[in-house]
């Protein structure tokens, strides 16, 4: 009587922690899909990317340089779509991606150290400008969603750089990267490896108005000189 006592203590104890867990791991996949519909409805294009697996990647590249970091197709620049069904399932098909928004079509992205991020975000609030949304890559990047420049009316305004065809290695530039034509960035709520380091979350979210980027400029650009002028070991990766 008193082992069958125990036992009816223990089993409901273990149905409810896995009820508990049940539930935290719907509540975690209802927020990533209400935060990639958010992006989707403000009208940043969304493509999947590779996830973290444990200090790897989930591609099957054997030593992946940059796990989690980057688009899970070749073709993502023509995958990236606002179609809210197709993220759906994307994210049905695969509940731990991540996913990239492509930039220079809707907006561009301004991506610099995040000390820096961080003082140019406190020099903006000073100056009453609204930065727009902004997303932080912890543990060591800002990034600035902007209107684009990258598909202007006379194609001789645009300039591709090697920091825009080369997104993914991001800890070789502690200057200001701007991501315009054939760039992308990771977005809320990815994870990069190892686990517990860091990811993308949102600072201010991608509802806000997209801010002309020459608007941003002056400030980052002066938060990053400030940066490398107190890191001069770092000044030759700009």
């Amino acid at each position: 009587m008193g082992r069958e006592s125990r036992e009816s203590r223990i089993i409901p104890r273990w149905l409810r922690r896995a009820d508990r867990q049940a539930a935290a791991g719907a509540a975690a996949a209802r927020a990533r899909e209400e935060l990639l519909l958010a992006v989707a409805t403000a009208g940043f294009p969304v493509a999947p990317a590779a996830h973290p697996q444990g200090y790897g990647c989930s591609c099957d590249r054997i030593g992946c340089p940059t796990p989690g970091r980057h688009p899970v197709s070749l073709a993502w620049q023509t995958q990236a779509t606002t179609d809210p069904e197709q993220i759906i399932r994307w994210l049905n098909a695969d509940p731990l991606a991540n996913f990239v928004t492509a930039t220079g079509a809707a907006h561009d992205v301004l991506d610099v150290p995040a000390p820096a991020g961080y003082a140019a975000l406190a020099r903006l609030a000073a100056e009453g400008i609204e930065p727009g949304p902004v997303a932080v890559a912890d543990p060591d990047r800002v990034l600035f969603f902007t209107a684009t420049r990258g598909t202007p009316d006379d194609e001789d305004e645009w300039w591709p750089c090697e920091l825009d065809c080369h997104p993914e290695t991001m800890d070789e530039h502690p200057g200001l990267r701007w991501h315009c034509r054939g760039s992308y960035v990771l977005l809320p709520p990815s994870r990069v490896p190892p686990a517990g380091t860091g990811g993308v979350r949102w600072l201010q979210g991608p509802e806000r108005p997209l801010p002309e980027p020459l608007t941003l400029l002056e400030a980052l650009t002066d938060a990053c000189a400030e940066h490398l002028a107190a890191q001069p070991e770092q000044a030759h990766a700009w």
